[in-house]
């Protein structure tokens, strides 16, 4: 993340029975212009808030409405406890940041930022390794044109591999989109061979 967020506007949870660290969280996120929503039961999926706050010394599985260690938004933990059971169950559910208990004003911006920048960067690479699978699959293809390129233009394994990252490469797109052209017919690719 290059810019710190504005959390103007953003809704916020806060998963945990009200107290005075609640009540000291709540005023400073209010502080930050966030609207804020307290409740000490699971979250419905159907309106996700933008952040999570969730008391990690007191918090079960069925808290937060994802599968363990896919969070779906930005989870910063409210923890005063040094167990190393608390921690994990936060890790494990999404935590990226730590608001300790008792809440100081000095503790809240800085975790939320983190949170934020973390969820984005573990969006970012679930979206690359997920158009790096994508690529994977699609392997066969290049290869099967690869083939097909040796037999009807009487190239090289190497000939037949340089002209298709090469027409991939003019073209600015995927080898993979290139192969698939070719092997469906919609591309004769007249540059090879």
């Amino acid at each position: 993340m290059t810019a710190t967020p504005n959390f103007n506007g953003w809704r916020a949870a806060v998963l945990s029975e009200e107290d005075g660290n609640v009540e000291r969280l709540k005023r400073q996120l209010v502080l930050l212009g966030m609207q804020v929503d307290v409740q000490w039961e699971p979250l419905a999926p159907t309106e996700l808030p933008e952040i999570i706050i969730v008391d990690a010394d007191r918090g079960w599985d069925a808290l937060l409405p994802w599968s363990i260690e896919a969070p779906q938004r930005p989870v910063a933990a409210l923890l005063g406890s040094e167990a190393p059971g608390r921690i994990a169950w936060a890790i494990r559910h999404g935590a990226s940041a730590i608001i300790p208990k008792p809440v100081a004003s000095a503790t809240v911006f800085p975790a939320l930022v983190l949170a934020v920048s973390i969820h984005t960067e573990r969006l970012a690479v679930q979206a690359k390794i997920a158009h790096l699978e994508e690529r994977l699959r699609l392997r066969p293809v290049v290869f099967a044109a690869i083939a097909r390129l040796q037999s009807e233009r009487k190239v090289t394994e190497e000939q037949a591999f340089a002209a298709l990252r090469s027409t991939a490469m003019k073209r600015r797109l995927p080898m993979e989109q290139i192969a698939a052209a070719f092997l469906g017919g919609v591309d004769p690719l007249w540059e090879v061979g």
